[in-house]
């Protein structure tokens, strides 16, 4: 694990929890937000989405997308809560991510005040990585976002993907299969899901392109040795 430590257990909601219905708060890597019960590790933000129903009315307020932790000074933030303590009125919907790696191929880059040590590992090797595209090596956050915006997500919400070579892919990469999410991790394709990673043996890796879903700017970052946070299931 790098950067700053993850607080709280890859879990979703016990089977016998009183809680029977849930939010859509959980984030898939399309950057879609879905209604389930599976927490995961992180929390994180795109401003105010929902109404006072608790009902997703937008895809994102700003673009300022990032990832927070659970638990920060005197407040945790846990979507195994009660529904009645998220998506308060006046305040952002807290949104739920399975791990890192999910969170980052959404487009969620970490927050600069919760989790800052990791925010600047980030923004030193994201900087690093797209020199190209910045107007110094130490850029405004508002800067990285911009970039980040254009990459992960289309006007109408829909999901901005581009296409590449499997094998030029770095590790971290999620990528779209049969309209399936999978995990490029150590040489292999895992299945993505809330619940976490499956290895698909009889899964042949496509010998052409593949669609990515991980920003353009985040996999070139990866490829220069940054590693994110993955979900235990995938080291199984």
């Amino acid at each position: 694990m790098t950067g700053d430590d993850v607080v709280g257990a890859v879990a979703g909601i016990p089977k016998n929890s009183p809680e029977k219905s849930y939010l859509q708060n959980r984030v898939d890597p399309w950057g879609k937000l879905q209604v389930m019960p599976q927490r995961g590790v992180w929390m994180g933000n795109r401003g105010i989405l929902h109404n006072d129903e608790k009902q997703i009315v937008k895809p994102w307020q700003h673009k300022g997308w990032v990832t927070c932790r659970l638990k920060y000074g005197e407040s945790t933030r846990t979507g195994n809560s009660s529904r009645e303590k998220l998506f308060t009125p006046g305040n952002y919907s807290e949104l739920f991510f399975l791990d890192e790696a999910t969170a980052l191929a959404a487009g969620h880059r970490p927050c600069s005040q919760c989790r800052n040590k990791r925010y600047k590992e980030f923004k030193l090797a994201w900087a690093a990585a797209n020199r190209d595209r910045i107007s110094s090596d130490d850029p405004p956050y508002k800067e990285m976002d911009e970039v980040l915006q254009g990459e992960r997500a289309l006007s109408e919400g829909e999901k901005n993907t581009y296409a590449a070579a499997l094998d030029s892919l770095p590790e971290g990469t999620m990528i779209e299969l049969d309209g399936k999410a999978f995990l490029v991790w150590r040489a292999r394709l895992y299945q993505w899901s809330f619940s976490g990673y499956t290895e698909d043996k009889a899964k042949r890796a496509p010998a052409g392109l593949v669609k990515v879903l991980t920003p353009a700017s985040i996999v070139r970052m990866y490829s220069r040795g940054f590693v994110p946070q993955v979900d235990v299931s995938a080291f199984e």
